[in-house]
């Protein structure tokens, strides 16, 4: 869409490109054709009805809601109690949305619990148009791994549905023992008996960690399959005794010896030589699995494998 959807935003989204749109359109696709069936799957593009719009077809869409309406949304309600910029643009991102369920004479509509504005405006709209409005189904919001906000990409607490096996399984293990409930309900397969189950055997004294190693190993076989979803696993149990993963990123570096702190900013293991040096103080660098105490240690020619913290691992080779 050329206009981002302001719900949940406390500031003006800026419109996009048709450049950015086919980019994160066709990312878009990656995904869901990995969980629905692509050959019974049709995409559709809203401009094929949004463009002959027009000037003339703009304005009565518009006349079909009113401010006050529109300013019942909780964010915009917010924002303007807070004398923060309201964007014209943004009050339209709702209304071509409501448009698109009239332009496919749809008969329902699913999102999460923060697009129900939006879904009874294609509802509105369908009556205005005289069609039958729609059913909505809303979806509970899944918090993100730091279990305060919404998953969301640009608040990078979020797993990937395209991320590595390896990946997947560690970040859903880095979630907390009480966000694990939720998860389970909202993303597992299992019954609410069988959770409820589990959750009173982790009541009894069976190790917390057991449901949220269970609850990795189906989401990631899920996306991948069973054997990525054990191989996961041994490789998590591997990085979690201070083992190398099999594979890692290798870089190749020039102009030694070179400093610790450098080399691992140019690896990409940290943002800046000062991140390597607080890491260092901190005894989160290792090499070959030995920590590193010396933040002037120079390294010399030859291949050094490093570590950042428990994640992060770089086969580095020094010329």
């Amino acid at each position: 869409s050329l206009i981002g959807d302001p719900s949940g935003r406390n500031a003006t989204r800026p419109p996009l490109t048709k450049e950015q749109i086919q980019a994160n359109a066709e990312t878009y696709y990656a995904q869901a054709k990995l969980v629905l069936d692509p050959a019974r799957t049709e995409i559709r593009y809203n401009s094929e009805w949004s463009e002959p719009l027009g000037a003339a077809g703009m304005i009565q869409l518009a006349s079909k809601y009113t401010v006050a309406r529109m300013m019942e949304r909780d964010d915009f309600t917010k924002r303007f109690a807070a004398q923060t910029p309201i964007s014209v643009h943004e009050f339209l991102y709702p209304l071509m949305q409501g448009y698109d369920s009239v332009a496919l004479k749809s008969d329902l509509e699913l999102g999460g619990t923060d697009q129900k504005f939006n879904l009874l405006m294609g509802r509105h709209l369908q009556q205005e148009y005289g069609q039958e409005p729609q059913c909505i189904l809303t979806m509970p919001l899944l918090e993100g791994l730091d279990g305060v906000e919404k998953m969301s990409k640009s608040k990078n607490n979020y797993i990937g549905i395209t991320e590595a096996p390896n990946t997947m399984f560690a970040k859903i293990l880095s979630i907390s023992d009480v966000q694990m409930w939720k998860w389970y309900e909202l993303l597992s397969f299992k019954s609410m008996d069988e959770i409820a189950a589990l959750k009173a055997e982790i009541a009894g004294g069976r190790n917390p960690k057991d449901a949220k190693v269970a609850l990795a190993k189906e989401i990631t076989a899920r996306f991948h399959s069973a054997q990525a979803a054990e191989a996961a696993e041994a490789d998590f149990n591997n990085r979690a005794r201070g083992g190398i993963p099999d594979e890692i990123p290798e870089v190749q570096l020039s102009g030694a010896p070179l400093g610790i702190a450098q080399v691992l900013k140019a690896a990409g293991l940290v943002a800046s030589t000062g991140e390597g040096l607080r890491m260092i103080e901190q005894g989160g660098v290792r090499r070959a699995g030995e920590v590193l105490s010396d933040k002037g240690l120079k390294l010399d020619a030859g291949e050094h494998v490093l570590q950042v913290g428990k994640r992060k691992f770089a086969r580095v080779t020094l010329s």
